[in-house]
């Protein structure tokens, strides 16, 4: 299989690799509490986005792409981009009931998106190589979310003290600022065309 792998699936792999790191910084902070490990978690979520753009050049640079290559770009873009930025939310203190329900929708809406993506790809392409724009919002933009993440593990903003504290509900929590994945979430399985760039 590995005879099957262009340069550019390598990157491809280093996206899936960082992502998992940021799984495992996270779980490290939840059993130390440093916050170190949050600022790793979130740094290497930035560093699979520059694998993820590196690797889309180097296919385009040396003119070899394939249906192995893109099923692995949005599997890696998956723990990347939608299962690390869930997990370093919770791993930030966005642990309540209704904070797991929004935290797996947002993954949810993000494999979706690349299902979505994967399946129209080539219609979208007009018959060229490339597609003219994006349905929904990209997974990657996830980024934004690690970074205010990161942000609030600078401010001291973590676990019980959360920006925008916490509510009960029928006896269970919601962190309010979840819903700011739900919202993410939500963008990327719209129907809204970005321009791809």
């Amino acid at each position: 299989m590995i005879r099957e792998f262009h340069l550019a699936d390598w990157f491809t792999l280093g996206n899936a690799v960082c992502g998992m790191g940021a799984l495992f910084s996270t779980m490290t902070f939840l059993e130390v509490g440093h916050v170190r490990h949050i600022y790793i978690a979130c740094g290497l979520v930035f560093a699979a986005l520059i694998f993820d753009i590196v690797d889309g050049r180097v296919a385009r640079w040396r003119q070899k792409s394939s249906a192995l290559g893109r099923e692995l770009d949005s599997l890696a873009d998956v723990i990347s981009f939608g299962v690390a930025p869930a997990i370093i939310a919770y791993g930030c203190g966005m642990q309540g009931f209704y904070d797991r329900i929004v935290l797996a929708y947002f993954v949810a809406c993000g494999v979706s998106r690349l299902a979505r993506y994967n399946v129209t790809a080539e219609a979208l392409s007009e018959g060229g190589d490339k597609v003219k724009y994006f349905e929904g919002t990209p997974i990657p933009t996830s980024v934004m979310l690690v970074a205010m993440l990161m942000w609030a593990g600078y401010l001291d903003a973590l676990q019980g003290n959360l920006w925008f504290g916490v509510v009960s509900i029928a006896g269970l929590q919601l962190h309010p600022l979840v819903l700011l994945f739900a919202a993410s979430g939500s963008l990327m399985i719209s129907r809204i065309r970005i321009p791809k760039l």
